[in-house]
């Protein structure tokens, strides 16, 4: 491989902005902000606006519509059957 030419890949603390949950993962990103985790080591923080915490699909909130295809809107707006 060449040298110099690939990021940097370090340990990096992931915080979802809403719930404020965080999970440790190795990432390129990089940020000035720091953060002591769990095993007592400093580790840059990445803010995430959706993680697994937050996220609909796996926290069974997701919203199911059931507004049916075009003929049914159709049929609905004009009082058709």
């Amino acid at each position: 491989m060449k040298q110099g030419i690939h990021p940097n890949y370090k340990k990096v603390i992931f915080v979802d902005a809403q719930s404020g949950f965080s999970f440790l993962s190795g990432s390129t990103l990089s940020s000035s902000e720091t953060m002591k985790w769990e095993d007592g080591n400093e580790y840059p923080v990445i803010k995430v606006d959706v993680s697994s915490d937050t996220h609909p699909f796996y926290t069974g909130r997701q919203k199911f519509s059931d507004v049916g295809g075009r003929v049914d809107r159709f049929k609905k707006k004009y009082n058709l059957k």
